[in-house]
């Protein structure tokens, strides 16, 4: 009991300072791998992952326990034809400057272990087929994305956090961190569920097929879905 007890004191220490970081950067990445890994036994976790595994596709990946092993070869994605996304996602993380590889690795024990290192694995390649920028107002667009697909806690965490930033620091620019949040919450709740995509075994598919097949209207772009 004074292990668990101990266990707890730590992992709310740990989301605390989390919490702290990401409101005086939002874009402070380990902020957020901090939150999560404190907050991880909540039982909306839990209930994010049952809610994910009601998707067939998403079931099997994490039966199988899919996962990119080793570093992205972008010089090889470059060869590919720049329709594909492929070399979309390669040239985006050449042109920012990104390291595709730079997200805290979780090792792999359970079901929320997977889906946590999915996510994280992916979330560079979602701003390639949802349009969203990696700018401030971007990143919330696309965590409210997540949050209508997954459920998962720490999305809603960013995403009402981020709102609350721009009301207090940056209220000037509120209404087009609303609308982003909005338009990631609706193409979400329109769209296939991201999640259960293996992207790297199609690397080679045009990006606006990928688009077709999933429902997902860019943001900025005109709507061509019935």
């Amino acid at each position: 009991m004074e292990l668990h007890s101990h266990r707890n004191q730590i992992q709310y220490l740990e989301t605390l300072r989390g919490l702290m970081a990401m409101v005086r950067d939002p874009g402070h990445t380990e902020s957020v791998f901090d939150i999560e890994d404190g907050l991880q036994n909540l039982e909306a976790y839990q209930l994010a992952v049952e809610y994910v595994h009601r998707d067939p596709d998403m079931a099997q990946l994490i039966e199988e326990r899919f996962l990119r092993h080793g570093a992205h070869d972008l010089d090889a994605l470059l060869r590919l034809p720049e329709e594909s996304l492929g070399y979309c996602f390669a040239r985006h993380m050449r042109d920012k400057g990104f390291d595709p590889d730079y997200f805290r690795v979780r090792e792999v024990r359970t079901d929320l272990d997977y889906v946590l290192m999915r996510l994280r694995q992916t979330h560079d390649i979602w701003h390639i087929i949802t349009g969203f920028d990696t700018d401030p107002v971007g990143e919330l667009g696309l965590k409210a994305v997540e949050l209508a697909q997954t459920r998962r806690p720490m999305a809603a965490m960013v995403a009402s956090g981020g709102v609350l930033r721009f009301l207090f620091k940056d209220p000037e620019h509120l209404g087009e961190v609303l609308a982003a949040v909005s338009a990631g919450y609706q193409m979400g709740i329109k769209a296939k569920l991201l999640l259960a995509q293996k992207w790297e075994d199609h690397w080679e598919r045009p990006l606006e097929e990928w688009r077709t097949m999933l429902n997902v209207t860019p943001v900025g772009a005109k709507s061509s879905h019935a």
